[in-house]
């Protein structure tokens, strides 16, 4: 068959006439049809994002057949069978190796339902965008814990007094206590301060009482534990007051006698807070003018220890030890712009998180060990809670601390120290709760096993 003449013989058109007739057809010239296929696109696409942001915000509820993100969640379906941390099997597990695992029928309470709450701690009230850092329950490795049983715990403490001693990173935990405690009172006027005092920037001790359960719920400020008081008669001008490393807070005396005692310290013990401020060491009648600040703060865990030991009866007293909880400035620290405001999800990998960069989290550590072989240690738990929150970077107050009024704060002011509630010190009480049981289901000998996981 014959081809039309009327046809190009491209095979023996040349090659620039080629280019030529190619150039003639302008693919790329934009027509009503490409540009209605790329909006079309665009909008789909868009459309994947919302539904994902969705996903999202509602708590990562994906479905059963979607493995990408199972690993946030942990529903005990693991080939590796978990045992109950207060089951007979329990007893060896470390409660604070494990991981941040995301949970829906999380938080235990709701600020806005807790009217013990200092408004610093209320981030969400003070206008926090986001809820995620109320989601994430700690899930040791081996083994369970029992959820927090707020009335159960009330009963446990009845005709008791539970007291909480030192910076304001504890009271943010005594806070937390009381928050989670007061959900299962429906009548929030039987919860109390004995003395009328408001929970708001009061400094000094406050007692809480559960009128119903007749007992109370202290928490006494001793940011050294240690006394701080004027200096000797002859010192130096340059020291405005010193620290009394062999002696315990003035206030001892009124903890000593407390079912429950939770110590913490080590926010304070800095170049910052003391020595630049003119707080210098002493011992006996001698200030100690060229004592570091890190060998302070081991006289004065050893001063605890030694007042556990001499003071607290262990047969009617439980004492705790939390260990520091980190910062999380980046960037500088709270008084030269360090932030941490964009940070909305925790560190889920550990191997991120340095283990030796905290001097007081080593020094403490250093001191309870040497007395986790004698009897002391039965004397009393560590919680040894610094690994775990370094983890929650995207727990902290940021910018939502001064109130719904004044939040957020100026970029330069952020607070990395503290932590919203309900957030990552309802975790420490969960443990301290875990622990409390245990103790309670264990004679003294066997109790010492987890006196001191340090």
């Amino acid at each position: 068959m014959s081809k039309d003449p009327s046809e190009p013989d491209l095979e023996a058109m040349p090659f620039t006439e080629a280019f030529k007739k190619f150039k003639r057809l302008k693919l790329f010239e934009p027509s009503l049809g490409v540009l209605g296929f790329f909006f079309v696109s665009v909008c789909v696409i868009l459309c994947f994002f919302y539904l994902d942001y969705r996903a999202v915000a509602k708590g990562f509820r994906f479905s059963g057949q979607s493995e990408r993100f199972m690993w946030l969640q942990s529903n005990g379906s693991s080939k590796d069978v978990r045992v109950e941390f207060l089951g007979e099997e329990g007893g060896v597990c470390d409660v604070f190796d494990g991981d941040w695992v995301w949970d829906e029928s999380y938080p235990l309470y709701q600020s806005n339902g807790c009217p013990f709450l200092d408004d610093g701690f209320r981030c969400s009230e003070n206008g926090r965008p986001d809820l995620f850092y109320t989601k994430w329950r700690w899930q040791p490795r081996n083994c369970n814990l029992p959820r927090f049983d707020a009335k159960l715990m009330l009963e446990k403490l009845r005709d008791k007094r539970v007291v909480f001693v030192g910076d304001s990173i504890g009271r943010n935990q005594w806070e937390s206590f009381l928050c989670m405690l007061s959900s299962a009172v429906p009548n929030k006027d039987s919860i109390y301060e004995v003395n009328g005092n408001p929970i708001t920037k009061h400094k000094g001790f406050l007692v809480f009482k559960f009128k119903d359960y007749n007992c109370t719920v202290e928490y006494y400020r001793a940011p050294f534990l240690v006394v701080q008081s004027r200096p000797p008669s002859g010192a130096s001008q340059k020291i405005r007051t010193t620290l009394r490393l062999d002696h315990m807070d003035w206030n001892s005396g009124k903890w000593r006698d407390a079912d429950m005692l939770v110590f913490n310290t080590g926010h304070w013990w800095n170049y910052e807070k003391t020595i630049r401020g003119g707080c210098y060491f002493q011992e006996g009648a001698e200030v100690k003018m060229e004592m570091s600040v890190e060998d302070a703060y081991h006289r004065s865990i050893e001063t605890v220890v030694r007042w556990i030991d001499t003071a607290v009866d262990p047969s009617r007293t439980r004492v705790f030890f939390r260990t520091y909880a980190p910062v999380h400035f980046r960037g500088g620290d709270w008084r030269n712009g360090g932030d941490c405001h964009l940070e909305t999800l925790p560190e889920l990998a550990s191997s991120l998180v340095p283990t030796d960069s905290w001097s007081q989290y080593r020094i403490a550590n250093a001191v309870l060990s040497a007395f986790s072989n004698t009897s002391k240690a039965m004397k009393f738990n560590v919680l040894n809670v610094t690994q775990l929150t370094a983890r929650r970077k995207d727990g902290h107050s940021s910018l939502y601390y001064l109130g719904p009024k004044l939040s957020p704060a100026s970029i330069r002011r952020q607070d990395c120290s503290h932590w919203c509630l309900p957030g990552v010190p309802d975790t420490w009480n969960e443990l301290l709760y875990a622990l409390f049981l245990k103790h309670e289901r264990t004679s003294t000998v066997n109790a010492s096993t987890y006196s001191a996981p340090v």
